[in-house]
């Protein structure tokens, strides 16, 4: 079977194409009496609409969202909320070579080697196109979880790290790359820019943290809130890694260096370290909740690259049509979406045990 369902209690079902007529999802599970409008789910998606800078795809899509189902008089029902954004700007004709030849770290061969057959326009369901559905879901899900504060930056873009010290959250959206750093946001730009010309692309690592998360969320065992984080993040396009917390450095840390020492406090205790993100034997802590996501490089170059046919027979592709030379930056709206479906998903999971 095909998996496109992600979640428990609040669950979203993702449907389209990259150049199909339209794309979606369908939200189940959200609970009644929510206020909700496409006004509501818009700027997120605005946020990641392509089109916006040099620095990401030319492909000129508005992303006007459709609720088509699942609200009455402006608020949620309790029944499926089925979203639906319009293709406007497709161009199949891109994708030609595409179609005699698979691309290098793209889904190419691996879904003809499933299905026996793949929409080369893009990659079909492999596009980040996709991602667009999760926004408008995520959308929905921040609905479920008003106490909670979701914001996500791009950190890293081609090995060129922020530094934390200049870290300004008002500086997110004032640049092209949810840079919270505006010294590398200028560095960035000839970094990204210089990869474009030239045809190439790069990687890029995208932080999130959720604070407002209480203690509790989460369960020990099957359904810990940082392995089903980590799935969350794992499924979105171009995605190679995740770390929650200090993640792999926590590796290189001793017993002690590793704590997250407690004191007494007023409303609870007082923790004054966060090494653990926020999440201890998969239940939340009452800490920032903080993922780390590693992007990689867009697959689709002009450089050309060696490849073979459908027919085994070796060859060369260049990736023609209209590409981010960076998927990652624009991956900072669907991290957020992720989280808070995530998130969501589990505050209703812990309501339903433990009330």
């Amino acid at each position: 079977m095909s998996v496109n369902t992600f979640g428990r209690m609040l669950r979203f079902t993702t449907w389209g194409e990259s150049h199909g007529p339209a794309l979606g999802a369908v939200v189940d599970g959200c609970p009644p009496g929510l206020l909700l409008s496409e006004d509501k789910i818009q700027p997120f998606l605005d946020a990641r609409r392509p089109g916006q800078s040099k620095f990401t795809t030319q492909r000129q899509e508005p992303d006007r969202v459709r609720i088509l189902s699942g609200t009455f008089e402006g608020q949620t029902t309790g029944t499926p909320i089925s979203l639906m954004i319009e293709n406007v700007d497709q161009r199949p004709k891109d994708y030609s070579e595409v179609a005699k030849a698979y691309r290098p770290g793209h889904a190419d061969y691996a879904y003809d080697a499933k299905y026996g057959l793949r929409d080369y326009r893009g990659g079909g369901r492999s596009s980040a196109r996709e991602t667009a559905a999760r926004v408008a879901a995520g959308a929905v899900a921040r609905l479920v979880i008003p106490e909670v504060v979701v914001i996500g930056w791009v950190a890293e873009i081609g090995g060129d790290a922020i530094d934390p010290a200049n870290f300004d959250a008002n500086e997110i959206g004032r640049n092209p790359f949810f840079c919270p750093d505006p010294v590398a946001a200028v560095r960035w730009e000839k970094l990204v820019d210089e990869a474009r010309l030239a045809g190439s692309s790069l990687g890029a690592v995208v932080e999130c943290v959720a604070t407002g998360v209480p203690a509790g969320w989460g369960a020990p065992i099957y359904a810990k809130l940082d392995a089903d984080l980590a799935a969350g993040m794992m499924g979105i396009n171009a995605v190679k890694g995740v770390e929650i917390g200090d993640g792999f450095a926590a590796a290189r840390l001793s017993g002690e260096g590793n704590a997250d020492p407690m004191r007494p406090g007023n409303a609870g205790p007082v923790f004054t370290a966060n090494h653990a993100g926020g999440i201890a034997g998969g239940i939340s802590t009452g800490q920032p909740v903080k993922v780390r996501v590693a992007f990689k490089p867009t697959s689709s170059i002009l450089t050309p690259v060696e490849t073979i046919d459908r027919e085994g027979n070796a060859t060369e592709i260049r990736t023609k049509g209209r590409h981010d030379p960076c998927v990652g930056i624009r991956g900072v709206p669907v991290v957020e979406a992720m989280m808070a479906l995530v998130l969501a998903d589990h505050k209703l999971l812990h309501r339903g045990q433990c009330g």
